[in-house]
């Protein structure tokens, strides 16, 4: 490799990583984590925030880049039990599931080895459940953490 093809190497190397960080930063509201504390609502991000009726439950609703809507469930005090989504594509689940996502991915892995369900999963481990299905461009799904989930709240109210 010739000196000025290793600098176009190096270039577009660059680049790529540059371009990979702007996608991400762009690729719409920024959620906190099953388990963190839920952040308070900027301006410009377009979510709406209600409280679960009957209950001190706060949602708030965002619509990400490729329009799944995306609903973040929190307890009065901020921490984040539980997250649903519905839209045309998957959520980053990685982002959502924060320290619960090495293990989700590995029992939903083996899992997969052992059932073949095309169009739904259930992901369930003493910390976290995850649900998922759909079809192509109408996904739908939820993950919470059992043991945060509000007295009073019901697996229906998560939607």
């Amino acid at each position: 490799m010739t000196r000025i093809e290793n600098h176009r190497t190096t270039i577009f190397a660059a680049f790529t990583v540059l371009a990979a960080g702007v996608s991400a930063l762009l690729a719409g509201p920024a959620h906190a984590e099953l388990g963190g504390t839920i952040s308070a609502p900027r301006a410009d991000d377009g979510s709406t925030q209600r409280v679960l009726p009957g209950s001190a439950v706060q949602i708030r609703s965002t619509v990400d880049a490729s329009g799944t809507t995306i609903n973040e469930y929190a307890t009065s005090d901020g921490l984040i039990f539980a997250y649903a989504w519905q839209g045309p594509t998957m959520p980053d689940l990685t982002r959502m599931l924060g320290r619960y996502a090495a293990p989700y991915r590995a029992k939903a892995a083996a899992q997969l080895s052992e059932f073949s369900h095309l169009h739904a999963s259930r992901v369930e481990q003493p910390e976290v459940i995850v649900e998922s299905g759909g079809q192509m461009r109408s996904y739908v799904g939820r993950a919470w953490l059992p043991a945060a989930v509000p007295s009073g709240i019901s697996l229906a109210d998560l939607r």
